[in-house]
């Protein structure tokens, strides 16, 4: 088998060294090897961590076959759960369920215990939510309050207590001026603690040498901690959780270790000044609440379908603790990340959402009754004219998408590639170098991303110490409350200029930080635009003394238009630019530019950043946006192909133990067909590699006389054995009755259909009632790359 080696965003290749794949391609559903050397397996219990407690419940087929196996007459623990790196089985999980409910529904009516049994079950769901809303909005209240007291380490430290940040150092001091209101002799500056003075060359040096150093320091820790504890925490995690939503098995992806390590290099890489957000690696987290809660109820511990409707919702809760958007998370989690979206999980997420919300609010990590740093509040009415600049940022942000998700693509495949992947730690030492040097002389790349964005979007005041805000103060009457025009003063044209190398600084570090091996969110690209009063244009509809242009409405469209571009989001995004600023009326631009970014980006190439990461690690996604054009047949796409050795079947009476074991160990499939006999080929049923194995060896330990010799029946009748013959073993219990099928002639548009919207793992292809060959979920991603002439073995698992 060739070797892959892992190096990507998604998983960061220290912790496993290899994983092996073969590259045969007559094989079914592989399962991807056991060469994976995790520190943390332990991390999600599997499904059948109850081995041998007997408790488990075998599984129960589609058209509810016997339910006890005929071992002992007792289930088997461990049938019917998956391999690491497997694609569920959709239609298996939520058949196991409805047969669950039906039992409890049907218990319920015999005594009270069992109602009260059947009550639990049905609230447990909410409960769940409950949980993770409060478990997430505290994890996030956390890691805001320590981002914000880290960032300004970076600058001086408070004399009153260490633990203040700069802002709440100087909220209680009276010697504050206006001027300078973050001036206050509590808050030091390292340059002022260490050589005591805060001006000339030595104190400028000073204080750029311990902001570097500290951010190296903090950029150290993050990757160090991802590297030695938890591998998975690197990255957003969002092109994985949709991978896993789709219904394929990474464990450890969403465990107690990938969570406790995220939510500490989250706040380090953040407060170490790398140009990364937050937004995508607190869904991860709040992911990760969503899954170690689950680990409560046995309902959603046991069924993996069940399991991916709470990561939905938790999804949702990441989204609206990010952004402090709890509806524009909902949307989110239904138009960006979720595979399998029913009503139920809509209602649920929108619970959670609630929750999370409010959790975060009570915390108030900003100190300003919001849910988020950059709050603003314009109530300017827009003019019709304007939608042509707003249109104009459409464009540009669609075009800045675009290119960022080129560039930073080509450089993650050439991490991937080079030795540049070999050395993880020092290629984050070195971009935090970079960024912490070139960030320091710029005022608006040094503050935080959230700092800046507050700044940018918020209006002009009076009471404004903000560079921007820089005016002529010349003809203000000290009466009047209002702001009469006034040319810009000097500190505005600065403040452009540094405003556009920050922009030009920003878009380049970004494109060479996201996917780097420490949490990384995309930061929210901003923009502005300033406060010209005097053109030909505008003079129309500018009454005298009257606000004209809302600079602040500006670098919200702007920023609303990169995130649309680069992600290709349209509702959600415009729902959370409205919840996260509260400027209702500015729906219909902000709409407008997402629509005309994502045109414009989809016009330059059609995947997202998401999907395009997705791409890169080859994670086996079908994409369900992707319409599929070709006409091929099914017996185009099914194996065995005609030059192949013939498809590996089981009989439903004809073999031994020693046969079915041989069949195992010298395959790689991860499932057989049951036919009648070799001469009729006609099909009884499916079943799972992994529960033929579990139940043989569970036979041989607790079955008397289970031998080699002894014959295997998948029929519901045992005929009469030879006198001497061992006793036989049956296996029907473990057998799908009704596995998908579809015959050789049908078009391929509608097999990846079927795939698609049933979540199916594989499809046999039958001709006259006669098994002639199988399609599996990577038959159909080999296909869909091979018609979009991209490398078919990209695929690495399933």
């Amino acid at each position: 088998p060739s070797v892959l080696s892992m190096d990507n965003t998604g998983y960061c290749n220290d912790s496993f060294n290899s994983i092996r794949s073969s590259t045969s391609d007559e094989d079914m559903v592989e399962i991807a090897g056991s060469t994976l050397d995790f520190s943390n397996t332990e991390d999600v219990p599997p499904l059948d961590r109850d081995y041998g407690s007997g408790k488990t419940k075998a599984h129960v087929s589609v058209n509810g076959v016997p339910k006890l196996m005929d071992l002992l007459d007792e289930p088997v623990p461990g049938v019917g759960t998956y391999e690491d790196f497997n694609t569920i089985d959709w239609v298996r999980e939520k058949s196991k369920d409805r047969d669950r409910h039906r039992e409890i529904t049907s218990k319920s009516k015999e005594s009270t215990w069992a109602l009260v049994n059947s009550v639990c079950d049905a609230f447990s769901g909410w409960l769940l939510m409950l949980l993770i809303g409060l478990m997430s909005g505290a994890l996030a209240g956390g890691i805001d309050i320590s981002a914000h007291w880290m960032t300004d380490l970076k600058e001086g430290v408070c004399l009153n207590g260490f633990w203040f940040n700069h802002e709440h150092c100087c909220w209680t001091s009276n010697e504050t001026t206006f001027q300078e209101r973050d001036k206050c002799p509590q808050w030091k500056s390292w340059a002022e603690l260490i050589i005591g003075t805060t001006e000339g060359p030595f104190a400028y040096i000073m204080n750029y040498l311990m902001y570097v150093c500290w951010a190296l320091l903090f950029s150290f820790l993050a990757v160090t901690l991802v590297r030695a504890f938890a591998p998975y925490a690197c990255g957003s995690g969002i092109p994985e959780i949709k991978t896993i939503l789709s219904g394929f098995i990474i464990r450890g992806y969403l465990g107690k270790w990938t969570l406790v390590i995220k939510t500490i290099t989250l706040v380090l890489a953040v407060s170490s000044g790398l140009s990364l957000g937050k937004e995508g690696p607190l869904v991860h987290v709040a992911c990760c609440c969503g899954n170690i809660l689950c680990h409560l109820f046995t309902k959603y511990r046991k069924n993996e379908a069940k399991r991916r409707e709470v990561l939905s919702a938790a999804a949702a809760v990441g989204v609206s603790v990010a952004f402090g958007a709890p509806i524009g998370g909902v949307l989110f989690s239904l138009e960006e990340v979720s595979y399998y979206f029913p009503l139920k999980t809509l209602w649920r997420s929108f619970f959670a959402a609630l929750v999370a919300a409010f959790t975060l609010r009570s915390i108030n990590p900003f100190g300003n009754s919001r849910l988020v740093l950059f709050y603003v509040e314009f109530h300017t009415p827009w003019h019709l004219l304007e939608l042509v600049p707003f249109i104009l940022l459409g464009i540009f942000g669609g075009i800045w998408g675009a290119f960022f998700i080129r560039a930073n693509i080509a450089w993650c495949r050439r991490r991937k590639t080079t030795w540049l992947g070999h050395y993880p730690v020092l290629e984050v030492l070195v971009v935090t170098a970079v960024t912490a040097v070139v960030a320091f002389p710029n005022s608006y790349t040094r503050t935080s991303t959230s700092e800046l964005i507050s700044e940018l979007f918020n209006d002009c005041g009076l009471l404004d110490s903000s560079k921007l805000c820089n005016y002529d103060n010349a003809n203000v009457t000290k009466s009047s409350n209002e702001l009469p025009d006034r040319p810009a003063g000097n500190d505005v044209y600065t403040a452009m200029w540094q405003l556009s190398l920050a922009l030009v600084f920003k878009m380049l570090i970004t494109v060479v930080t996201f996917g780097m091996k420490v949490p990384s969110g995309l930061f929210i690209p901003s923009m502005l635009a300033y406060y010209h009063h005097d053109w030909v244009i505008f003079r129309g509809w500018c009454s005298p003394g009257a606000d004209c242009i809302t600079p602040g409405l500006y670098a919200m469209v702007g920023a609303a238009a990169c995130l649309g571009g680069v992600t290709r989001m349209t509702v959600s995004l415009v729902v959370i630019m409205f919840e996260l600023t509260g400027g209702l009326e500015y729906i219909v631009p902000l709409m407008a530019a997402a629509m005309t970014s994502k045109w414009v980006a989809d016009a330059i190439g059609r995947e997202g950043i998401y999907e395009a990461h997705i791409r890169l690690n080859g994670y086996p996604f079908l994409e369900a946006k992707e319409e599929f054009s070709h006409k091929t047949l099914a017996m185009d796409v099914m194996r065995p192909r005609r030059s192949d050795p013939p498809l590996s079947v089981l009989t439903q009476d004809g073999m031994t133990v020693e046969d079915v074991e041989t069949m195992i160990t010298d395959t790689t499939y991860s499932g057989f067909p049951v036919v009648v006999s070799h001469e009729s080929q006609r099909l009884v049923g499916f079943v799972l590699r992994r529960d033929l194995t579990i139940s043989i060896d569970n036979a041989r330990q607790r079955q008397d006389g289970i031998v080699s010799t002894s014959r295997v029946f998948f029929t519901e009748y045992t005929p009469p054995q030879p006198p001497n013959s061992p006793p036989p073993l049956k296996l029907r219990g473990i057998m799908d009755l009704s596995p998908f099928t579809v015959t050789d002639h049908t078009a391929m548009d509608i097999v990846v259909d079927i795939f698609r919207k049933l979540g199916l793992r594989q499809c046999l292809i039958t001709h006259n009632g006669r098994l002639l060959g199988i399609i599996t979920k990577k038959d159909i991603l080999k296909h869909v790359a091979q018609i979009a002439n991209r490398d078919p073995d990209s695929i690495l698992f399933n």
